[in-house]
């Protein structure tokens, strides 16, 4: 069922989430491994088995030969198959390192979503931290760069984006947002979420929706004005 602005499902308790979800889409460097993390038992829907659900709800007309069109596609994919929010620190395989499917944070929705496109940014933003280290924030008081974990958390991935000049703006009007652009909101203090636009537009507006996991897994909601938006970036 789609949700509109006005309900926003998260902000009767958006208080008590923030407490929970204390790192806010940005796991841990002092968190211990768990080494009990069970295998996936999910694996992602097909990318055309989500066009075709799309196209028949008259969201998108194939063919979706556009970059944005096929990362709002390869993101919407991700909904009903992560459906658990773990922001554990994970030791991850370097290149294409991940989580198990059914579990991870805000960030790994924009991650897996490049990766089906061709994009990996766990390399691509842990190289340029290990030759810029300077640029990056230093929120979580890191000496050097961790393949791990470097591409999980929003500062480092906006950081990233900006750096290459994938920024086109901030608070946009919701019309200057399209299909696979990246989001970027401030929640509290330091805490901050991304998530990727849809390419489905909310019906009478001209705002999609938004994908993303803000604390029970991957979904698809009328997002976009939920908080402050910080950053906008486009691939």
């Amino acid at each position: 069922m789609r949700q509109s602005a006005a309900m926003k499902p998260w902000s009767n308790c958006i208080v008590t989430f923030l407490f929970i979800v204390s790192v806010a889409c940005a796991p841990s460097p002092t968190v211990t491994p768990s080494p009990t993390i069970p295998p996936p038992t999910l694996t992602p829907i097909p990318y055309n088995t989500v066009v075709a659900k799309i196209s028949s709800r008259g969201g998108v007309t194939p063919p979706l030969q556009d970059l944005g069109t096929r990362i709002a596609i390869a993101a919407e994919a991700q909904v009903g198959v992560t459906t658990i929010y773990d922001s554990a620190y994970v030791r991850l395989d370097y290149p294409n390192g991940d989580v198990p499917i059914e579990r991870g944070v805000c960030t790994d929705v924009v991650v897996r979503a490049f990766r089906v496109v061709g994009i990996d940014l766990q390399t691509r933003v842990h190289e340029d931290m290990k030759k810029n280290f300077a640029a990056y924030p230093k929120d979580w008081s890191l000496t050097k760069p961790d393949a791990n974990i470097d591409h999980r958390r929003v500062q480092n991935l906006a950081t990233y984006f900006t750096r290459m000049g994938k920024r086109i703006g901030a608070d946009d009007d919701d019309e200057k947002f399209k299909p696979g652009d990246v989001v970027a909101w401030q929640l509290s203090g330091w805490m901050q979420h991304i998530g990727i636009v849809s390419a489905e537009k909310i019906e009478g507006t001209d705002r999609y929706y938004i994908i993303h996991n803000i604390g029970s897994g991957t979904h698809k909601e009328d997002a976009l004005r939920w908080f402050k938006i910080i950053g906008h970036y486009r691939w």
